[in-house]
């Protein structure tokens, strides 16, 4: 049977321990597998690979030898309590293994989990456990988690006082990570909270959400941004010495006056449009850039993204013969200036 999404959620939460198997596909694998550990740790708890209650079987053997799955579902374990044959990324070639497994399978037997990358609604393997009323097909896409997905993820954590404006923030930060990277800065969350009685704040996610690989970069832009040109020159030095070329600081600042031209030029205010921002900023960072946003005003920054459109066109021209860095250089300090001039 196919099982829609909105239900998918609660039953990776409390399986079924009488039916006969779920596949679960999808394209991102990250997503895909979270999905299959809640399921077997709902299904068998924590202790199922000590107790040999749990047996894997990679998708690739069962073209070989189909009837081992069969096998394995039919074994007798030693240990009370529910059982499961987890098979990796099958494939439409072992549908044959599956759909012979499901025939035989019998209340008693070992249930079969299985995942999937892709599948398209003419697979083999996806109609094989759609089709039989004693499994589940869950396919996972690219939507973010919902609230509570995300809850269940806080719970799972340990962190259960988070107060409204926090998991909104959460929510905006769930929906511009991967499933794999939320979870784990959801960890650094409860480890930077352990012993901390109060409860999370959005100083908290901050201080515990990605941050940028470009932390030199964003040293100069924001000296630009706060219109501070006698520090540009030094901070430029550092980056050259580190290998950044001219291009590549071009597309940084244009990227961030694009960032401050979208909140400063918000309809309902530069405050309104920082909280528009996607991937969205917390914390120190969104303080700087509604800062700046207020402090330059559209007008003055759609004549910042004109320089940096003149220069970046400057330093691809062919017949450019000025150093590159020197040119980006004298650019930021025109912008810097610019700023100054509102």
């Amino acid at each position: 049977m196919k099982l829609a999404a909105r239900n998918a959620d609660r039953y990776f939460a409390k399986p079924d321990p009488d039916k006969a198997g779920v596949l679960i596909y999808g394209g991102d694998a990250m997503r895909v597998a979270l999905k299959r550990q809640q399921l077997l740790a709902a299904l068998l708890g924590p202790a199922a690979e000590e107790e040999m209650r749990l047996t894997r079987i990679p998708g690739a053997d069962l073209r070989a030898d189909p009837a081992q799955l069969t096998d394995a579902v039919k074994a007798v374990g030693f240990f009370p309590g529910a059982r499961a044959v987890f098979v990796e990324t099958a494939t439409d070639a072992t549908t044959p293994a599956f759909q012979a497994a499901l025939q035989d399978w019998r209340p008693g037997d070992a249930q079969i989990i299985v995942t999937a990358g892709a599948l398209k609604a003419s697979s083999k393997l996806r109609k094989t456990f759609e089709n039989d009323r004693n499994s589940f097909a869950v396919g996972l896409y690219d939507d973010p988690p919902g609230r509570a997905e995300i809850e269940r993820i806080l719970s799972q954590a340990g962190l259960t006082a988070v107060p409204d404006d926090c998991m909104a923030a959460l929510s905006d930060l769930a929906a511009s990570l991967g499933p794999g990277d939320f979870t784990q800065t959801v960890e650094k969350l409860s480890l930077f909270k352990l012993e901390d009685t109060n409860p999370l704040s959005l100083a908290d996610i901050a201080a515990c959400a990605p941050q940028s690989t470009e932390a030199g970069l964003d040293d100069v832009l924001n000296v630009v941004a706060d219109m501070r040109a006698g520090e540009i020159g030094p901070l430029i030095r550092r980056l050259q010495a580190q290998g950044s070329n001219a291009v590549g600081l071009c597309i940084g600042a244009t990227r961030h006056f694009r960032t401050l031209y979208m909140a400063a030029s918000d309809p309902g205010g530069p405050a309104a449009g920082v909280g528009r921002l996607r991937p969205p900023v917390y914390g120190a960072r969104r303080d700087q850039i509604l800062r700046q946003a207020q402090a330059w005003g559209p007008d003055q920054l759609q004549k910042a993204l004109s320089l940096l459109t003149d220069t970046d066109l400057q330093l691809r021209s062919a017949g450019q013969t000025a150093p590159a860095m020197a040119v980006m250089e004298r650019a930021l300090i025109r912008l810097a200036m610019l700023g100054k001039a509102r």
